[in-house]
C-alpha cells in the first residue's frame, strides 16, 4: 500500500496524492443526512487580520467549514473534522453543524459491521481516528462514554499490530498522513481522554502496554510528533520519561519567535511535494502556534507564564476576518487546508489558557 513519497518524482508524486485524496474521499460513506452548508472562503495568506479578536467569528468559520467538508465530501479528515470534533466545545454549546457532523461519525461506526462493502471502514485510520474524535468530544461535552464511541475504540484494538502501531495512511501529507508514528501517538491520546476509565478496560489494558513498547522502541521522527506524544502522555501514564518529557518542552519553547508565536515547519523537517524544504524562519501561524500552546498548558505550564501569555497575545492578534488563523500547507500553496486545524487549536489554546469567556469571546 505504501510507497515511500521521497522516492516518486514530483508529478508522480503529486498524481499519488489524488489518487489517495479520492480514496480518502470515498472511504467514510454518510448513511446520515447533513444539511448542505455554505462553502467557506478559501483560505489565504492575504486575508486581512482582524480589529478585535472574535470567538463568535471562529464558531462560525469551524462550524461553516467543517460542515462544508463533511455534508460535501463525506469523508473524515484530519485537518478538518477530526479536529472540529476535538476544538469546537472549546468554544461553547453545541450548534446545528456540532451535532450533524457528530452524528456523521456515531453513523460510521453504527454501520461499519454492515454487509454492505461501502459501509466498512476502508482504513484501519478511518477506525482510530474516528474512535479518537468520538473520545475527545465525549470527554470535553457530556463527560459519558458514548456506546459509540466504546464500540470505536474496541474495533480499534482490533486493528492494532503486534508492534503496537496501526497501519496509517501515508499520503505524504504531514504532520497528519504521513507516518505510523503519528497515528499511534493519536490512538493514545483518545484512550487516555476517553471517559469513565475506558483506558482501564481489559482490550485498552492490553493495546496500551503494545503502545508503550512501540513508543520505547521507536524514535519519535519529529518534534511535533515528541509534543503529540508529551499531550498523550499526560492522559496515559508510562509513555513517557521525566527527562524525555522536560527535553521535550525546552525544545518546544526554543521555537517560539520573537513575535511570541510558533511556526509548523519549524516543528518537523518535513518536504514539500516540489522537493523544497519548509523554512524553518517561516512566520508564525495558527497551528504551531495554537499546538504548541495547548500542548505546555496540557504539559503543566501555568496560562499565566510569560511565554503562555506571549502566545496568547500572538493569537488574540492574528486573527483573520473570516474567524480562521491561517498556516500555510507544507505540501503546496493550493487550499492551505492546515488552516482548519490550526484554528482549531487556536482556540483550544486560549480556552485552556482563560483567553475565551463564557460567551466564546
Amino acid at each position: 500500500m505504501y510507497t515511500d513519497p521521497t522516492t516518486i518524482r514530483p508529478a508522480a508524486r503529486t498524481r499519488r496524492a489524488g489518487t489517495l485524496a479520492l480514496a480518502i474521499t470515498m472511504a467514510f460513506i454518510s448513511f446520515t443526512t447533513i444539511a448542505v452548508a455554505a462553502e467557506p472562503t478559501p483560505n489565504s495568506p492575504d486575508e486581512p487580520i482582524a480589529k478585535v479578536f472574535s470567538g463568535r467569528k471562529a464558531t462560525e468559520f469551524l462550524d461553516q467549514v467543517s460542515a462544508s467538508w463533511t455534508s460535501q465530501r463525506k469523508c473524515g479528515t484530519c485537518h478538518t473534522n477530526i479536529n472540529y470534533m476535538l476544538a469546537r466545545p472549546a468554544l461553547g454549546a453545541a450548534t446545528p453543524a456540532m451535532t450533524d457532523v457528530r452524528a456523521f461519525f456515531e453513523n460510521r461506526v453504527a454501520h461499519w459491521e454492515d454487509k454492505e462493502g461501502d459501509a466498512k471502514p476502508r482504513w484501519d485510520a478511518e477506525v482510530v481516528t474516528t474512535a479518537v474524535a468520538l473520545a475527545f468530544n465525549d470527554a470535553t461535552t457530556t463527560g459519558r462514554l458514548h456506546p459509540r464511541t466504546q464500540q470505536a475504540l474496541d474495533k480499534m484494538w482490533t486493528l492494532q499490530r503486534p508492534d503496537g502501531a496501526w497501519d496509517w495512511l501515508k499520503c505524504g501529507w504531514p504532520p497528519y498522513e504521513h507516518d505510523d508514528y503519528y497515528g499511534a501517538t493519536f490512538a493514545a491520546l483518545g484512550v487516555g481522554c476517553a471517559p469513565e476509565n475506558y483506558q482501564e478496560t481489559k482490550p485498552a489494558l492490553e493495546g496500551l502496554t503494545k503502545l508503550r513498547r512501540y513508543f520505547r522502541e521507536t524514535p519519535a521522527p519529529s518534534l511535533h510528533h515528541r509534543a503529540m506524544l508529551l499531550w498523550a502522555s499526560q492522559k496515559v501514564e508510562g509513555l513517557m520519561t521525566p527527562s524525555d518529557r522536560e527535553v521535550t518542552i525546552r525544545e518546544l519553547l526554543d521555537r517560539q519567535r520573537p513575535d511570541g508565536g510558533w511556526n509548523l515547519a519549524s516543528l518537523g523537517d518535513w518536504k514539500r511535494m516540489d522537493g523544497k524544504a519548509n523554512p524553518k524562519d517561516a512566520p508564525s501561524d495558527g497551528f504551531g502556534t495554537g499546538f504548541v500552546v495547548y500542548v505546555l498548558r496540557q504539559s503543566g505550564m501555568t496560562a499565566d507564564s510569560p511565554r503562555i501569555q506571549r502566545g496568547v497575545s500572538w493569537l488574540r492578534a492574528n486573527q483573520r476576518v473570516s474567524g480562521r488563523w491561517f498556516t500555510r500547507s507544507l505540501n503546496n500553496d493550493k487550499a492551505h487546508y492546515i488552516t482548519h486545524a490550526g484554528t482549531g487549536f487556536a482556540v483550544m489554546a486560549l480556552k485552556a489558557c482563560d483567553a475565551i469567556d463564557e460567551r466564546g469571546e
